[in-house]
């Protein structure tokens, strides 16, 4: 609905999703998309983004903006990106479907996939698991996964998607790992590898 509120819509990830926010912003002049080239464009260090919207939101910012707001890098690195568009688009695409291969795989080793629509998963551990053995099991075997000991989300990893070769060795893995559990418990114990229930 209309307001004098102003509604920022983040697409950070909007490379990656099925569908963006554009299209409302002739429905709604509040609405303010932002985008930035630091996720789906490999330039976190650079900090280049940039937003849509009505006029009048547009001439606000402009108004309030610092008169050196970007530096000499950052313009290099966002004329670059745009000048290779249709290579990252070829990545993005990449991902697309690297993401849905691991999905695939981690719900056949009893994950449990959040559904995403960026450049990484949120994967529940098998029942009764732990999500920071995961993380410390599979960087045992030099794959590097982000565990987040907060409340709710303390039997998950987040996994990142990166090129076929990286995801076979993640896959690998998390293969071999989710193999070593089903071993008898006398076996695990003696292995050293067993795992802590939560």
């Amino acid at each position: 609905a209309q307001s004098d509120r102003l509604i920022v819509l983040d697409e950070a990830y909007v490379d990656f999703a099925p569908d963006n926010g554009l299209r409302l912003i002739d429905r709604y002049s509040n609405l303010l998309v932002l985008r930035t080239f630091s996720k789906s464009y490999a330039a976190a260090g650079v900090r280049v983004g940039f937003g849509f919207g009505h006029p009048e939101i547009i001439g606000r910012l402009r108004n309030i903006q610092n008169v050196f707001n970007m530096n000499v890098i950052g313009h290099a690195v966002g004329i670059s990106v745009l000048a290779h568009r249709a290579a990252y688009a070829e990545n993005h695409k990449h991902i697309k479907l690297e993401r849905q291969r691991v999905t695939l795989e981690l719900l056949q080793l009893g994950f449990s996939v959040t559904p995403s629509h960026a450049n990484f998963l949120l994967a529940r551990v098998p029942a009764g698991q732990d999500g920071s053995w995961w993380q410390a099991a599979l960087e045992r075997q030099k794959i590097l996964v982000a565990f987040f000991p907060d409340k709710g989300l303390q039997n998950h990893i987040r996994i990142s998607i990166g090129t076929k070769e990286q995801m076979d060795a993640f896959l690998a893995a998390a293969r071999e790992i989710s193999g070593s559990l089903k071993m008898p418990r006398s076996g695990l114990a003696a292995s050293g590898s067993a795992c802590p229930l939560r």
